[in-house]
């Protein structure tokens, strides 16, 4: 049996390529986002407003409590608000515009193909978190805020099952809403959670039984965790749990129903 050394060599620089490809789409679907005055005011503006929010304007403790809002839970409050608005709100708009005017139809006869769009996407989320981490948590030390190192490193399994909890469902809206309703849809989604999904107000702080119903919800499952790890403490496993649920759910659900081309 023999086989054709030229046809080797181009399928293994073919294969060299695919990492390029991905890391170039990455780069430009991060650069749209950063560059958008729209996606760039709810990947930062918003949740340092509520970073802002929660550590100038007086909040009654019974919300918290019977404690005023730490410095540790608005800088929670404010990397959750900072994980849904990349990772669900920009994520589906940028998607579903994508999907209307055809290019996830297109991008399939290109090298790049489906595989690798969604795997730009999701190193484009990357870059976002990353440079929100540095801007958000430049913004946190100036207030006061003083992390050690084990409290920065628990809370990353934390902030990479909730981005991809929110991910999947932004990518599930995306994929199965026309535009007009991706794009209302997905803000509404995130102003509820950060309003009353245990985001601003944790969910203890609801009257029962809606103080169990928020509680489930990923978005308070999130903060949760992030309040415990970023105070020194392991994330519960409950909250981790909820979590890799909603993750798996929404990602299930994507892969089921996703359409690549608009009704």
């Amino acid at each position: 049996m023999s086989t054709d050394p030229h046809s080797v060599m181009s399928d293994s620089r073919r294969a060299a390529r695919t990492p390029r490809r991905i890391a170039a789409h990455a780069q430009l679907e991060a650069r749209a986002i950063l560059t958008n005055g729209e996606q760039l005011m709810v990947s930062l503006m918003l949740p340092a407003m509520v970073l802002l929010g929660l550590r100038f304007v007086p909040v009654s403790p019974a919300l918290f409590g019977g404690k005023s809002p730490s410095m540790t839970d608005a800088v929670a409050a404010t990397a959750v608000t900072a994980i849904i608005a990349t990772s669900l709100t920009s994520q589906a708009i940028a998607t579903g515009f994508d999907r209307r005017n055809g290019v996830l139809r297109w991008i399939a006869t290109t090298p790049l193909g489906r595989g690798g769009y969604m795997l730009g996407k999701l190193g484009a989320m990357a870059i976002v978190h990353i440079l929100q981490i540095v801007a958000l948590g430049a913004l946190s030390f100036a207030l006061g805020w003083r992390p050690t190192a084990g409290e920065i490193l628990l809370s990353i399994p934390v902030w990479i099952l909730a981005t991809c909890a929110f991910g999947g469902l932004g990518l599930l809206i995306a994929g199965t809403l026309r535009t007009e309703a991706v794009l209302a849809l997905s803000n509404i989604i995130f102003i509820l959670l950060i309003a009353v999904g245990g985001v601003a107000i944790p969910a203890n702080g609801f009257p029962a039984p809606f103080d169990t119903l928020v509680s489930v919800l990923p978005s308070a499952a999130a903060s949760s965790a992030l309040t415990e790890t970023l105070s020194g403490h392991a994330p519960s496993l409950a909250a981790l749990g909820l979590l890799a649920l909603w993750a798996a759910v929404f990602g299930s659900l994507t892969v089921r129903f996703f359409r690549w081309t608009s009704a």
